[in-house]
């Protein structure tokens, strides 16, 4: 397949310095479908740069025709990939302003609907086109007068992907098993991304609260519906998504190469790639509300020993871990039992063993919604 790379610059911050985006297109730009993947927003989780490094070399390979358009940004916060303190990468926050690289998308609703109010009618696929185009237009006002590098990089980005019929945002956990956040609006239309994933814990809202990179995309098809429902069909014309491909050191060709592989598939499915994907796999579990994921916190400071593995199935009251303060005078009171509040799958837990109070322990995936999950439903 053809491809072709264009660098984005960034507005510098600083004298002397200079970072941009490198994009990848392969197909034609007005082809359809459209898939937008990228990877790294949180700089140093960096299983979805390897995967996109696969999935680079196999579009390359051009084994199969490409019928839609693939755009793909490997590295896509290249501010947090210069943040290095004393040898370590610290890409989940802006140093300049403390803000999170996947927090605060601008939420365009509003002002997309304002512009096509009066222009909508009877045809969805017009619409989409319409809505499209809007939100576009609006994006561009906005980066021309964007304040700062981050600003302008979080519009760029959406930029890049605002027309995408598939938008994924590669990330990973500390130490996890593959997981999937998707919007509860676009469930079971897109269980087939879990499914070529091979994903067992699959968690939806529409609104998870801070406004990431991927709910910047979906939702406003979500609410145009909400306002335009009854005059003029609005569809849900973009399956975005965060995948969070397991944890930190989950790094490797072996295992980048198979993920690279069950996304090609999932591309394959959704006819933006030609070929035989094979039969879309059974989802390993029911999705569930992200209301429902417990994230299980230290009371006290200590060293924390678990006694389930990732993946396990946990039922509410079930002791966890154990959380072990070595200064204790007497070593049996020296032991806290860390519980379940929940039933379901513990897919992530702290890969240092050490935690502060307040610090999150462990998140498990309940099909309950719990009491006083409402807000923001992410960790931070």
């Amino acid at each position: 397949m053809t491809r072709i790379v264009s660098r984005f610059p960034l507005p510098p911050m600083s004298l002397g310095t200079e970072r941009h985006l490198t994009v990848h297109a392969y197909g034609d730009p007005d082809a359809r479908p459209k898939a937008y993947l990228q990877a790294g927003l949180h700089a140093g989780e960096l299983p979805g740069l390897l995967v996109l490094h696969h999935l680079i070399r196999r579009l390359d390979a051009g084994e199969d025709p490409l019928l839609g358009q693939v755009v793909v940004v490997p590295v896509a916060n290249p501010i947090g990939q210069s943040q290095v303190l004393r040898g370590h990468m610290t890409g989940r926050f802006s140093l300049a302003d403390g803000t999170n690289f996947n927090r605060e998308y601008p939420e365009l609703s509003r002002a997309i609907g304002d512009m096509v109010d009066g222009r909508l009618g009877a045809d969805a696929a017009t619409n989409v086109a319409l809505i499209r185009d809007a939100f576009g237009e609006i994006l561009a006002e906005r980066a021309a007068r964007a304040e700062g590098e981050a600003a302008y990089l979080r519009l760029t980005l959406m930029r890049l992907a605002c027309d995408a019929d598939i938008a994924l945002d590669l990330h990973c956990d500390d130490d996890a098993t593959v997981h999937v956040y998707l919007p509860e609006h676009l469930w079971p239309d897109a269980a087939d991304l879990p499914a070529f994933l091979e994903c067992p814990a699959t968690m939806l809202a529409d609104e998870s609260g801070g406004n990431p990179f991927d709910e910047s995309l979906s939702r406003p098809w979500l609410d145009l519906r909400d306002r335009f429902g009854q005059r003029a069909p609005v569809p849900s014309a973009c399956l975005s998504s965060t995948v969070e491909l397991r944890g930190m050191a989950d790094v490797g060709d072996a295992l980048a190469e198979e993920d690279a592989d069950r996304l090609y598939r999932f591309l394959q499915h959704r006819g933006v790639i030609g070929g035989d994907p094979g039969p879309v796999p059974e989802l390993l579990r029911p999705a569930m509300p992200l209301a429902g994921m417990e994230i299980v916190k230290a009371p006290l400071p200590g060293i924390v020993s678990y006694r389930v593995p990732l993946g396990a199935e946990v039922t509410a009251g079930q002791p966890i871990a154990d959380l072990i303060d070595p200064t204790a005078d007497d070593p049996a009171e020296g032991r806290i039992e860390i519980t379940a509040g929940t039933d379901g799958l513990l897919f992530a837990r702290k890969s240092h063993r050490f935690v502060w109070p307040g610090e999150t322990v462990a998140k498990i995936a309940g099909g309950q919604v719990l009491t006083g999950r409402i807000g923001k439903l992410l960790t931070d």
